[in-house]
């Protein structure tokens, strides 16, 4: 029965693409921002690359600050279990 669901919603699906397809393309190269030439998909294209590259330096500083956390908890670990008033007992 799952199955059958599955393969309906996929097939509703494509065919929905597939028949919207045509009309996204009936503007001619008008889009939202205007007329699409060579200087507007460079200037979009350039600023894809900074994207990228503001995103990679963030979660760069992210992931190393969250290491520093990691380790900086592990050697707290390691000197409350070398210290005896941290080992419980009497």
């Amino acid at each position: 029965m799952r199955t059958v669901r599955v393969i309906a919603a996929v097939s509703a699906s494509v065919a929905a693409l597939l028949l919207s397809a045509p009309a996204a393309l009936a503007n001619a190269g008008q889009g939202w921002y205007g007329e699409t030439n060579d200087k507007a998909v460079t200037n979009v294209m350039f600023l894809v690359i900074a994207f990228f590259a503001v995103l990679v330096t963030v979660l760069t500083l992210i992931q190393s600050r969250l290491d520093k956390r990691k380790h900086a908890r592990l050697d707290a670990e390691k000197r409350r279990a070398v210290n005896a008033d941290w080992r419980g007992g009497w």
